[in-house]
């Protein structure tokens, strides 16, 4: 009986040292060596943190483009999907209600020309990036309320689109929006 006890005495405590001691550091020096060193890669507007490359940000009002829905309130201390399919009546209405109000902030849009990423949230809730097509399909709205000509913030979005390696292209709304404060 004692001999069982110190082997899990001592098992116990190579797994503590394992995994509370030496996982971490491990990790923490992965982290470290990537771009930002752990910290997450910063946007910064006149020296001042304006948000990160890859948490998605809310914004509201109509002369910026807006993000892809977050099923967390882009609360990024946790992040999370609805885990509502679409034969969830909740979550159909909240895409109901998502669409109506895109095209009342949005008028002379069809229902029809709504990117589904402009109405539903993506798996984290935190997807900092939408479609270019949802980035065109605003165009309009932010041409007449910033009162710049439609080509010109067509061409800002044509500009910000990131080609990625193996999936389809995307627009970052943070620098997105970002480059429209700077358009003259």
């Amino acid at each position: 009986m004692k001999k069982n006890l110190f082997i899990s005495i001592k098992l116990t405590m190579v797994m503590i040292i394992l995994c509370a001691v030496l996982y971490p550091l491990f990790v923490a020096g992965i982290g470290k060596a990537t771009p930002g060193g752990g910290k997450g890669k910063t946007i910064s507007v006149n020296g001042k943190v304006v948000g990160y490359e890859n948490i998605g940000q809310k914004f509201t009002d109509d002369k910026y483009f807006n993000g892809r829905p977050s099923a967390v309130d882009y609360n990024s201390g946790g992040s999370a999907g609805s885990n509502k399919g679409p034969s969830n009546p909740d979550y159909l209405q909240v895409v109901k209600d998502r669409i109506d109000t895109f095209l009342v902030h949005n008028p002379g849009i069809k229902k029809e020309e709504i990117p589904a990423d402009l109405v539903t949230a993506s798996g984290s809730g935190l997807d900092p990036h939408i479609s270019p097509a949802a980035a065109y399909v605003q165009v309009k709205r932010i041409s007449a309320v910033r009162a710049i000509a439609e080509n010109k913030v067509r061409t800002l979005v044509q500009k910000q689109v990131e080609k990625t390696i193996l999936g389809p292209s995307v627009v970052n709304v943070l620098k997105l929006n970002i480059a429209l404060d700077n358009l003259k």
